[in-house]
Formats: structure tokens, sequence, C-alpha cells
């Protein structure tokens, strides 16, 4: 069982910058990946970025060259830093834990979510 609370969401304005962090219950390092993903209205949830726990990391094209995953192992904490941001970014971000428990078993825990907005 993991839980994960997100923090840092909010207004911000275009061309701005914002840094959302996710908290998890245990220790990180003990989890295979790491990721954010967004859902806004009327849409599917997506995969923003994903970083593992060997420090690969994963971005959406959308978001590539602006956005960044990092994880610090010692505070359980991954984070995502968006620069540059569009009006288009606007959305619910989620934080999401995914541990591969065997070949077969995989388990995926979500955060609460937090809202971004991104307006002028």
């Amino acid at each position: 069982q993991v839980q994960l609370v997100e923090s840092g969401g909010g207004l911000v304005q275009p061309g701005g910058s914002l840094r959302l962090s996710c908290a998890a219950s245990r220790n990180i390092f003990s989890i295979d990946t790491m990721g954010w993903y967004r859902q806004a209205p009327g849409t599917k949830r997506e995969l923003v970025a994903s970083i593992s726990n060997g420090g690969t990391t994963n971005y959406a094209d959308s978001v590539k060259g602006r956005f960044t995953i990092s994880r610090d192992n010692a505070k359980n904490t991954v984070y995502l830093q968006m620069n540059s941001v569009k009006p288009e970014d606007t959305a619910v971000y989620y934080c999401n834990a995914h541990i591969v428990a065997s070949s077969r078993t995989a388990y995926n825990y979500w955060g609460q979510g937090t809202q971004v907005i991104v307006s002028s």
C-alpha cells in the first residue's frame, strides 16, 4: 500500500512556472516507477512524465523541454517542475506509483489530484 499526497497546484499565468510535489507514505526507492498524469475536463487521463527508481525519465511530447520530473528518495517525494506553462496544461494533475510485484502482477496507486489552471 502507498498513500500519495499531491500539492503545489494553483493558478499560474501563461509562460509562468509551478512546481508540484507528491509525498509518498513509504520509501519511494522501493517503487518501480513514479509518474505524473493529468486529466482535463472531457478528456482521458494521460501520462505527463515518469521516473523509474533507476532515474530513467519519460515525457509526453507536449511537455518535453518544459517540464522536469525528479525524485528525492530521502524525502520520499517526487516533483514536477513546470516551466513555460500554456493554457492547454490546465488540468487536474495526479501522482502515480507503479509497483511490479511479479511478471503477472502490478499495482497502481493514485493521489487525490491537484488542480492546475493556466490563465491570464
